[in-house]
């Protein structure tokens, strides 16, 4: 089935549909996506990194658990399919394709599907709109990065601190000085290296392609990536996806923080969804770059709008009395594109 899933889209698939062998797998997927080409023009893939994704979803065995999803990110120009991140943004199909597909009954009006990502290892619980019993798609919900609305998909993530990197802050710090660049390394669903952008010489506002056309400024953050990579205790990245370079700057929308984000090599068009929600988790740590230009309301629940190239997305983060994350929600759509076969 192919969908979009927030501001992405791909192919999503049931385990038992693949090859059980990891490496004809990742063949079979780079096939059908059409790489390594930038164009894809032999393959499914979009020539973007956000519409060459994939998700795989079995029936979970685990106690309280409806499925269990891994996240394959599709490289376009490269012979490479990564696991080695989750995806917030696909991560919004999952409930209502394992509906589809008969992993999870529906009820009527509204269902819940519990999701263990199996990338990180963590919970997440999607609402999928089902009246009659039936996946709904249509709705009044917008989102920034998709034109018109759909039907609303909540998801609440529990337990996403060090998915990938073993710690919220993996090297225990607010702030680490890299390459005379002040850096929060920080993982909150999503390896990220947040940082002012005016440390780096851009201002926060740029466009993708703006940022993209930036040969300076991407070799230089790149160089702390890959510094940072082993400090997050992720080894040497220079072929991973993760750690993804946050850039952040006051907001101008009325929002908590401006960010440009890059995937790593390329700028995002938008946001990820787990990455704004790292980035919402960087703006409530005292003497990080993201908390100096961040306005965030007082109280235990905040909602934090993330702006980004084009648009926002809010986080409804709550803390407790110590000012420790207990949760993090925020509202994705997603639409069933295409339903059939496809070949290798």
């Amino acid at each position: 089935m192919w969908m979009r899933g927030g501001t992405s889209k791909g192919g999503y698939f049931l385990k038992h549909d693949l090859p059980a062998d990891d490496a004809e797998r990742d063949a079979f997927l780079l096939r059908i996506m059409g790489s390594p080409d930038a164009r894809q023009i032999d393959g499914m893939g979009g020539a973007d990194p956000l519409t060459s994704k994939v998700a795989v979803v079995s029936a979970s065995q685990r106690d309280g658990v409806d499925v269990d999803y891994l996240f394959l990110q599709v490289f376009v120009d490269q012979a490479i399919v990564s696991s080695t991140q989750n995806c917030g943004n696909i991560l919004a199909g999952v409930g209502p394709f394992a509906i589809e597909r008969g992993l999870v009954q529906a009820r009527d009006g509204e269902t819940p599907v519990t999701i263990f990502m199996e990338n990180t290892s963590q919970t997440a619980v999607a609402l999928v709109q089902t009246p009659g019993g039936t996946v709904s798609y249509v709705g009044e919900a917008r989102i920034d990065g998709v034109p018109g609305a759909h039907a609303p998909v909540p998801i609440e993530f529990r337990d996403t601190a060090g998915s990938s990197c073993g710690a919220l802050l993996p090297t225990g710090n607010a702030t680490d000085l890299i390459n005379g660049v002040a850096c929060t390394l920080i993982d909150n669903g999503m390896p990220c290296i947040v940082m002012s952008a005016a440390s780096v010489g851009a201002t926060g506002y740029e466009t993708r392609e703006e940022l993209d056309a930036a040969s300076e400024l991407k070799a230089r953050i790149e160089a702390i990536r890959l510094v940072a990579g082993p400090l997050m205790n992720l080894g040497d990245v220079r072929e991973k996806s993760v750690p993804k370079i946050m850039l952040v700057a006051p907001p101008r929308a009325g929002g908590a923080v401006s960010v440009r984000s890059f995937i790593p090599h390329r700028a995002h068009a938008s946001i990820g969804v787990l990455g704004a929600v790292t980035v919402a988790s960087a703006c409530l740590l005292e003497g990080s770059p993201a908390a100096a230009v961040a306005q965030v309301a007082p109280g235990a629940r905040k909602t934090l709008s993330i702006e980004h190239p084009t648009g926002e997305m809010t986080c409804v983060v709550e803390t407790d009395k110590a000012g420790q994350i207990t949760s993090a929600a925020l509202l994705r759509t997603a639409r069933k594109l295409m339903d059939g076969e496809v070949f290798a």
